[in-house]
This record gives structure tokens, sequence and C-alpha cells, in this order.
């Protein structure tokens, strides 16, 4: 019984294929998976946006919107709005 008891003991914590090991990896794993989930959803999102900008109006939306750019013999006003309230 206490051969068992070893040998139990050496493959859950000791082994280099242990019960703990395998826990890691596996946390490991699920990390990279919720990475990949998440990158897969950024590539949609932007091949969208990359699609949307093919109209000249949209891209013209966009660059004034992300860029601030503008036109000749134009002026933009940025308002920032003071989220500190005392």
């Amino acid at each position: 019984m206490l051969l068992i008891i070893i040998f139990g003991g050496w493959m859950l914590f000791l082994d280099s294929n242990s019960w703990l090991v395998h826990n890691e990896l596996d946390q490991e794993i699920n990390e990279l998976d919720e990475n990949r989930q998440y990158y897969e959803n950024e590539i949609s999102k932007d091949k969208a946006t990359i699609e949307q900008l093919q109209d000249s109006v949209e891209m013209e939306k966009f660059a004034r919107q992300q860029y601030y750019m503008k036109r000749p013999n134009e002026e933009i006003f940025i308002i920032e709005y003071d989220t500190i309230q005392d």
C-alpha cells in the first residue's frame, strides 16, 4: 500500500509528465485560444473597415474622424470635455 501511495505521489507531483505540468499547459492553451479568438475578431473588424474604406466618402469620413484631416480653407475645432468633476 505504501508503494502505491509513493508511486501515485511521484506521478502526480514529481514526474516530468505530472498533473501539475499538465494543468499549467492546459491553462496556457486556454489563454492562447482566447488570444487567437480576440485576434480573429480584430482581423474581421479590420477587414470590414477596409471594405468600407473602398468608398471615397467613407475614406474621407474616416480620415476626418481619426486623423483630424481637413479640406483646404477649412478650420477644425476640437472640443475636449473635462471628465473630472470637483
